[in-house]
């Protein structure tokens, strides 16, 4: 039977994914920061519940040892765990700016450091990282968000040459928007009132983003899509899933960097 660890498993993407693999026969990780709230995953069959918080090396380890010692043989590390931090970067504090990085960069490098003597002693193992169409494009006001995400993608795309000469491949999961909570707990807004100068240029943006007409998918949708990423034994890098990531990016290729960005300022601030 094979395994996965999967980060960020207590809502959205994570805990659909969670869900879709053990379905599927997989034995199923799902590491979350407090496992003791979860209702839902912990009565599955296949599914064990792990604490791990990923802007925390001795819990990433404490879990990577247990999960190991549980299952025998991990698979696949699902890099999941993120959120996002929106606004005018000049109204981000400093604990913001290092907050976002700590979970989108580095807790992902962490996880994938801690599990790589693993998979190097099997000459086998797979990392997905899920980054974003945001990571290969920009929206205005989520500079933040954007910059760990491309950072996530340059990451992954140069670890995977020297992985792969180990037997270790490295995928990048790119979504669209997603129906999930992102867009509450796992969304911050930064604002600052001495700042009033971006008010109109955030609620122009806002409004911009409730018409833009581009749905998005459901994290049972993004689950099919990364299992089949993971099971296709495909040497592919990059999965852009959506039907609003693949037309973005579409746009994107057809137009350009200067007329998409362009089109982009237009669309957002009139």
């Amino acid at each position: 039977m094979k395994s996965i660890v999967i980060t960020g498993s207590s809502s959205g993407i994570g805990k659909a994914t969670a869900k879709y693999f053990a379905e599927k026969g997989w034995k199923v990780a799902a590491t979350m920061r407090t496992p003791e709230k979860e209702t839902e995953l912990g009565g599955l069959d296949n599914v064990s519940l792990y604490q791990l918080d990923v802007t925390d090396q001795a819990s990433i380890d404490a879990a990577r040892d247990q999960i190991i010692s549980d299952f025998g043989t991990v698979d696949v590390v699902l890099n999941n765990a993120g959120y996002g931090l929106i606004g005018p970067f000049e109204a981000a504090t400093d604990e913001q700016i290092r907050y976002q990085f700590d979970v989108n960069v580095f807790g992902l490098m962490g996880v994938t450091r801690a599990f790589l003597p693993h998979f190097r002693a099997n000459k086998a193992g797979m990392y997905l990282n899920v980054s974003s169409i945001g990571g290969l494009i920009t929206f205005p006001l989520i500079s933040l968000y954007h910059s760990t995400k491309w950072a996530v993608e340059g990451y992954s795309e140069s670890l995977a040459y020297e992985l792969a000469e180990l037997g270790i491949s490295v995928k990048l999961i790119e979504p669209g928007g997603v129906a999930t909570d992102f867009g509450g707990r796992s969304m911050v807004l930064a604002m600052d009132e001495n700042l009033p100068e971006y008010n109109e240029m955030v609620g122009k943006f806002q409004q911009a983003m409730g018409n833009s007409g581009l749905g998005s998918s459901t994290a049972e949708f993004l689950a099919e899509g990364i299992f089949a990423a993971t099971t296709d034994g495909k040497k592919q890098m990059r999965y852009i899933i959506g039907p609003d990531a693949e037309q973005t990016w579409a746009m994107r290729q057809q137009a350009g960097d200067d007329q998409f960005i362009a089109g982009m300022r237009q669309r957002m601030f009139g």
